[in-house]
């Protein structure tokens, strides 16, 4: 079903942007009237080029909008107009589709389209919630205070990822050398303790005739490995695209025992710091909910968002609405939640709720490579154990017959 990008207000004149799925525009437009809002404009969302579908390059990274949003607001804090200060960070970015989406967002507000209006269009780099935040902040008058917000934002993702891939690193590096050294020893060693058992004619147990077999194969058919290797990757990569895929590994994740808690702390860490940067900003909680929902990436956290910004809309409170989701949102998340909705300081209790889910990620990710090493070696150790055993059996077994 297509995705809209829309502009919409509602009868007491309240603008709202966002993006929904509808067979068409007519159906847009009665969704939306059901939800009291009229629709002014709607776009079809833009299909991803197949370059980003493939490999996930060509895009802008999460480092080059941070920069641009913290630069964006010192230009608007210095008094310079919206347009030139675009078009001069258009003029530093060295990323020729983060430059072309700039100038083109520049000359639209330069036509009359607000910024929020502008950034809709170009949705496949800002996303909903930068819009949404943008919007408030016009609307305000507070923008280089939302651009802040931002930024503050931005730089915690970032810092978050950063911390998880470095956490994964080294046990990347393990795994790679192991299946690197495992294959040079099939592909050279292999090969010449075969011919020698051939030779010697001794009669080889299931697991040496297997090594040599996969040995035999890798240095004779080592193209047909590269081609099944390339075809299982891209294989792995459209099933991760679709829904069931993507449940598939998200409940997976959630069920390992060493990755389920750190699966967890980081998207309990996102959904609060976004959630309070929407709040404090001026988002409503109905809405912020809804633009949470959609950022989180496990789709377990998605759906529980979801249902819970369902509820809400309805006059349940927020630490109701999640109090059944327990199992994703911990009880401490919620218990804050209900502090802050009794004491009015739902988005400042929020922040300090990330800060401390933000800490709890980092203590995961230093003590992730010392829970992960003694795995790692055992792993090395059985697969070792296995290649010793099986070229080794067979030399035990002449000595005995000679014998």
């Amino acid at each position: 079903m297509p995705r809209y990008f829309y502009t919409a207000k509602s009868f007491k004149g309240e603008g709202r942007t966002g993006i929904l799925e509808a067979q068409d525009e007519h159906q847009l437009a009665s969704l939306l009237r059901q939800e009291g809002y009229i629709l002014i404009s709607a776009d079809l969302e833009r299909e991803k080029s197949p370059t980003k579908i493939w490999w996930g390059i060509g895009g802008v990274s999460l480092v080059e909008k941070m920069i641009f949003t913290r630069n964006l607001k010192i230009m608007i804090a210095a008094g310079i107009s919206l347009p030139r200060a675009l078009e001069t960070l258009a003029s530093q970015s060295k990323n020729k589709k983060f430059k072309r989406t700039l100038i083109n967002i520049a000359e639209e507000i330069t036509r009359g389209k607000s910024f929020s209006d502008a950034l809709t269009g170009h949705s496949d780099i800002f996303s909903e919630l930068f819009i949404s935040m943008v919007k408030v902040g016009e609307e305000a008058g507070t923008l280089e205070d939302v651009l802040k917000v931002l930024t503050d934002q931005m730089e915690r993702e970032y810092e978050l990822k950063s911390r998880i891939k470095g956490a994964m690193i080294y046990p990347a590096v393990i795994i790679s050398a192991m299946i690197g050294i495992g294959i040079l020893m099939l592909i050279i060693v292999i090969p010449k303790l075969a011919q020698t058992f051939q030779e010697l004619n001794i009669e080889l147990p299931p697991t040496t005739r297997f090594v040599i077999f996969l040995g035999n194969f890798l240095a004779q058919k080592w193209f047909v490995v590269l081609i099944l290797a390339l075809l299982l990757a891209i294989f792995l990569r459209i099933i991760l695209k679709t829904k069931t895929g993507k449940r598939i590994v998200d409940f997976l994740t959630l069920k390992i025992p060493i990755i389920s808690p750190l699966i967890q702390k980081t998207n309990s860490a996102y959904a609060v710091r976004t959630l309070s940067s929407l709040i404090t900003s001026g988002v409503p909680i109905v809405r912020s909910l809804e633009i949470v929902s959609g950022a989180v990436e496990n789709v377990y956290f998605q759906e529980a968002m979801a249902k819970a910004s369902k509820e809400v809309r309805k006059g349940a409170k927020l630490s109701d609405a999640l109090r059944p989701y327990q199992k994703l949102y911990s009880p401490t998340v919620i218990q804050m939640i209900q502090v802050g909705e009794e004491t009015g300081e739902t988005s400042t209790i929020l922040a300090k709720l990330a800060d401390f889910y933000e800490e709890e990620v980092a203590n995961a990710t230093k003590n992730l490579s010392a829970v992960i090493e003694p795995v790692l070696m055992l792993l090395i150790g059985a697969a070792v154990g296995f290649f010793a055993v099986s070229m080794i059996q067979p030399i035990y077994g002449m000595l005995g017959a000679i014998k």
